[in-house]
Formats: C-alpha cells, sequence, structure tokens
C-alpha cells in the first residue's frame, strides 16, 4: 500500500471522475484537476467565489462548480479549456446543483425551493420545474440508465411525485403520495421501483411503479420516532431500512414484505459473530541503538500512538451512549447503511454505539463481524468491485476489511491528518482520503488482497 503527498484542499471536495482518469479537487476559489494516476496537474481554473460544491458529468468532459452564497453555477470543460460557462440565478438564489445523466444539462433549485430551473449547454435552452419539495434527503432522484427522473413536490399543503423522462423533459407521470411529509426519494438500482419514506415523525415507506401505481407501503410501527436511512442492495433484491429503533429491516422484492429484521444491541454475544476491537499500541524504542541527533523523529515515533485490532471474546460489551431524549435530532438509531457491490454484506452504524460498524452477512442473514474503534466512525465506503469496506474515523488512521481479515493503515506524513471522507476509485485500485484541509490519494497493490 502506498501513499501520495499530501494536497492542500477546502470543504471536503475532492472528487474521481467517473471514468477514473482525473481527480479534482477545490482551494477556496481554485479548482485544480490531477491526472489520477500520477497526480500531475491537467488544468487549473479560477472560479468567482468560494466553490461549495463540485460535481463531474456523466461522460468526466464537464464539470460544476456552484458557489450558493452568489447564486452562481460556472462550467468547465477538460477538452476546450478556454471555453467559458457561467450560470446566474440572481435574485432568486440557489441552493442545490447537479448534472442531468446525460451530462449535458444542469439543474438548479432556487432559493425556497421555488421551482427547479433545467439549462441545456446544448441549445442553451431553460426549461422550469414547479415546486420542488424541500426534502431534507434526496427530492430528485435519476435512474441508474438516466432515463427518468423523479421530483418529490409540494403544493396545497399536500405532497406529490413527478416522473419526467429525461431526453425531453417532458413529465410522464404526477401523483399524490400517502405522506405526511415527504422526506426522501430513491430509485432501486433495476430503475423500476420508487421508494419514497415519510418524515421521522411516521413510520412509512412506500413503494411505486414506474407508471406511478402503490405496489406496496409498509410500516413497522406505529408511534415512536420512523425511518432513519434507507438503501437498496445493487441487485434491487432487498431495500434496507434503518430506523430510531435501533434495528434494519429488509424487504424483498417480490412480495415486499419484511424478512428478516438486525438488532444492534449493546453487548454482542454470538461465537459466531468475530468482534475486532481496536487497542492502541505504543510503539518500542530500542535506545542503545538510537544514534543522536535523531531527536525528531525519535520524538515523532515515541508520541504518534499506533493501533492494532484484537480479536475480543465475546460476550463483548460495546461503548453505549444513552440519547438526550429532550434534545432535536437525538442521536440514536441507524443512519448509516450500505450494501456491498456483490450484494453478499451490508455494513451498518448504530448511532447510540457511535464506535462501531456491524457488518452483516446477507446470505445467511446473520451478524458476521463488529469492528469497535477508539473513536466515532465518520464514514465507510465499500469497494466498488470486491466485497472490501473502508472505514475512517476521523483520526489519521484507516481501516480495512474484507472477508480475509481486518487491517489498521497508519496515513504517513507529518502533522495531523485527520481522515473524514474516503472516496474508492472506480477500479477499487486506490482511494482518496479527505480531511477538513489536506487530502491524499492511497494506492493498493492488487497482489496484496
Amino acid at each position: 500500500m502506498n501513499f501520495s503527498e499530501l494536497f492542500n484542499l477546502s470543504g471536503l471536495l475532492g472528487r474521481f471522475s467517473p471514468d477514473g482518469k482525473c481527480l479534482a479537487s477545490c482551494l477556496q476559489h481554485r479548482l485544480v484537476v490531477r491526472d489520477a494516476s500520477s497526480l500531475q496537474i491537467l488544468q487549473l481554473y479560477t472560479c468567482l467565489d468560494q466553490i461549495q460544491y463540485i460535481e463531474w458529468s456523466s461522460d468526466s468532459l464537464f464539470i460544476l462548480c456552484a458557489m450558493f452564497k452568489r447564486g452562481i453555477v460556472q462550467v468547465w470543460s477538460l477538452e476546450q479549456p478556454d471555453w467559458r460557462c457561467k450560470i446566474d440565478e440572481g435574485s432568486a438564489g440557489l441552493v442545490a446543483s447537479c448534472w442531468s445523466p446525460d451530462g449535458r444539462h444542469i439543474l438548479n433549485t432556487t432559493e425556497f425551493h421555488l421551482r427547479i430551473t433545467v439549462w441545456s449547454l446544448c441549445t442553451k435552452s431553460v426549461s422550469y420545474i414547479k415546486y420542488p419539495k424541500a426534502c431534507q434527503q434526496a427530492g430528485v432522484a435519476f435512474t441508474k440508465d438516466g432515463r427518468y427522473m423523479a421530483v418529490a413536490e409540494r403544493r396545497d399543503c399536500k405532497d406529490f411525485i413527478s416522473i419526467f423522462v429525461c431526453s425531453n423533459w417532458q413529465l410522464l407521470r404526477h401523483f399524490d403520495t400517502e405522506t405526511q411529509d415527504l422526506f426522501g426519494i430513491e430509485w432501486a438500482p433495476n430503475g423500476c421501483v420508487l421508494a419514497a419514506w415519510d418524515t421521522c415523525l411516521e413510520y412509512k415507506v412506500l413503494l411505486y411503479s414506474l407508471d406511478g401505481r402503490l405496489l406496496s407501503s409498509y410500516r413497522a410501527y406505529e408511534w415512536p420516532l420512523g425511518v432513519k436511512s434507507i438503501a437498496w442492495s445493487p441487485s434491487s433484491q432487498f431495500l434496507a431500512i434503518g430506523s430510531f429503533d435501533e434495528k434494519v429491516r429488509i424487504l424483498n422484492h417480490v412480495t415486499w414484505k419484511k424478512i428478516t429484521e438486525l438488532e444492534h444491541p449493546a453487548t454482542v454475544a454470538s461465537k459466531k459473530t468475530i468482534v475486532y476491537k481496536e487497542v492502541e499500541k505504543s510503539p518500542t524504542v530500542d535506545t542503545e541503538r538510537l544514534t543522536f541527533p535523531s531527536t525528531r523523529a525519535l520524538a515523532s515515533s515515541l508520541f504518534s500512538t499506533q493501533s492494532k485490532y484484537d480479536i475480543a471474546q465475546v460476550p463483548v460489551s460495546l461503548q453505549y451512549i444513552k440519547p438526550v431524549a429532550d434534545r432535536a435530532n437525538p442521536k440514536v438509531g441507524v443512519g448509516m447503511l450500505a450494501f456491498s457491490a456483490d450484494n453478499c454484506f451490508l455494513a451498518t452504524k448504530n448511532d447510540n454505539i457511535p464506535n462501531a460498524v456491524w457488518i452483516w452477512d446477507i446470505r445467511k442473514l446473520k451478524l458476521s463481524v463488529v469492528l469497535e474503534q477508539l473513536c466515532t466512525i465518520q464514514a465507510f465506503q465499500w469497494d466498488p468491485c470486491q466485497p472490501r469496506l473502508a472505514v475512517c474515523t476521523g483520526s489519521s488512521r484507516m481501516y480495512l476489511w474484507s472477508p480475509a481479515g481486518c487491517v489498521v493503515v497508519q496515513v504517513p506524513g507529518e502533522g495531523d491528518f485527520q481522515i473524514m471522507s474516503i472516496s474508492w476509485h472506480s477500479s477499487g485500485d486506490s482511494m482518496l482520503l479527505l480531511s477538513k484541509e489536506n487530502f491524499c490519494v492511497c494506492y493498493l497493490e492488487r497482489e496484496e488482497v
């Protein structure tokens, strides 16, 4: 495993291009595009203000930079660096911006969610979508094949969903939803089913077909806080629902009934579950063999705490934090969910037990592994090519799990590099590690896997 040097970054804005050839990063108002393998700078663009969001087009030929404070989006071309595009929403303001799947239209959401404006880079034409709803999660969702777009809407104090054809932005279906306050929408990867779920005050998950028919409605319980997170399996066979009651419920794609309920207790008792516990180890220094004056090297090795994984003996009590009941957004329930690319594993995080990642074997519907870290889990992401999970905890260490085992990796370098986010390259051969002020690329050698 090799690491690049650290590069400066702002706003956690670092993205690999979809084709895997380039890496874009932002520093204040500058956009830097590098070669993904050599990290040589290919292009340097200067925007009008500090960049708050970036996104690659699907064909990796364009990149948009959104400056929400100024209500401006600037688009840059990799093939023609002199080409310019600026979209100014003016007094309408800007709260969100994204590409359409064809990479030639930009969808801007104005302040107060008054409308979504669709700008065409080819014809310079403009289309408007009225009444978009300010969803806490995704209010706009595209099918994976890029043919259809679903938009959550709110009009006359009721929730609606509109489905548009992306090729000409024509309305295909418009229907109301049986929700009190629609929270988010997400297409199944095969593009046949749209999941919509209600606010956390009402446990309700609705599943719609492409023509707007209600296929099923799922409700696990009635009065306590409801749905917190949702994830489709890559095969579209399973829908995992993370709830505030610290459980994950998995629905099947045939009957849309619950097939299992995955609990997250504070004590892991099953002997069939492996618990990897991260423990600190202070490095041993052989003072007789030290050659002075290497005091700086000595100091850095003495005071940099290292860690390793121990396999804990079950039953294991995990660090449990009791949620504060009288505060908004209590840290309780399953807030993070992700299926592995091969559909075999599901990784979850229960916010009451912030230092643990739970890895479930979907083939057996059983808990396979628990990773207990020293610090709070910030993010985890599956390798897009094989069942391998990368985890970060806001420290200078990165953690990798695969069915073969678990490893702690210390990122080399001076200073305090606190990894807050991880992004895999599409090949699975490298990873982008982001902190608030820096980023580096970690290269994995295939032979080691």
